[in-house]
């Protein structure tokens, strides 16, 4: 499901950005935003199609887009075909999928340079 909690250099999505998600049929809907807009390129590079894929490795999406939109520092993921059919038709305790943009906010990326585990430039 989502990587290891700790790994050398390694920080979750989490620490730099928070997400929302939400549904449109079978479709799961998830933003990223950036906490501070100085970390958007650090997440753009690591925070890819890719990664979100292995994400929900558990129930693999027929397909993933991302689309950036930098002036608000953030970028928004759409994955078909990972909600059993949508909201309507399966049963699933969070039908909605509002809560699984924490699936994607819990994978590990770099840390970026001056990253601390306090933070930004903490020692």
């Amino acid at each position: 499901m989502t990587e290891p909690a700790t790994s050398a250099g390694m920080i979750p999505v989490r620490q730099l950005a928070h997400g929302r998600a939400g549904d449109k049929g079978n479709r799961l809907n998830i933003s990223v935003i950036a906490f501070d807009p100085q970390h958007f390129e650090h997440l753009k590079t690591h925070v890819t199609e890719d990664l979100c894929r292995r994400a929900f490795s558990f129930q693999p999406p027929s397909g993933v887009t991302r689309y950036l939109l930098p002036k608000i520092a953030a970028m928004n993921f759409v994955l078909e075909d990972v909600l059993d059919g949508g909201v309507n038709v399966n049963l699933r305790l969070d039908r909605h999928g509002k809560t699984l943009s924490y699936v994607l906010l819990d994978m590990l990326i770099p840390a970026p340079p001056g990253w601390s585990d306090q933070g930004p430039g903490k020692k």
